[in-house]
């Protein structure tokens, strides 16, 4: 069972950050984009005042499990582990952090960005 929920735990978390990176593009989908955007926010730097910057929970609770598999040194980055695990080589875990903030950051300003001018829209309708 373990197995297969390591398994259901990296499709799953792929596609969420895969939402979170593109979500923004469908309307219908921009409300919980910026939900979730928010909630990563927050956990990557509120509760990463207590857990280290760009903390996630999911990532917390999947590397519990794949220690219980036997995989004793996991990268403290789920994106770093995504992409060696994607190429076959090992990234610098900076220049990936980096690219996490930058394109985080981005996607962050422009679902805020989308909300605001929807709320505009919908007052001056």
């Amino acid at each position: 069972m373990t197995y297969w929920l390591d398994k259901f735990l990296i499709i799953f978390h792929t596609l969420l950050i895969l939402f979170i990176v593109f979500g923004w593009i469908w309307r219908k989908a921009r409300c919980i984009h910026l939900i979730i955007v928010i909630l990563t926010a927050f956990s990557w730097l509120i509760l990463g005042i207590w857990y280290g910057l760009g903390y996630c929970p999911l990532t917390d609770w999947h590397w519990h499990l794949r220690q219980k598999l036997g995989y004793q040194t996991m990268p403290a980055s789920y994106i770093k582990f995504l992409a060696d695990m994607l190429t076959g080589k090992n990234w610098n875990a900076t220049l990936i952090d980096t690219l996490t903030g930058l394109i985080f950051s981005f996607v962050f300003v422009i679902s805020i960005t989308l909300y605001f001018i929807n709320i505009k829209q919908q007052i001056s309708r």
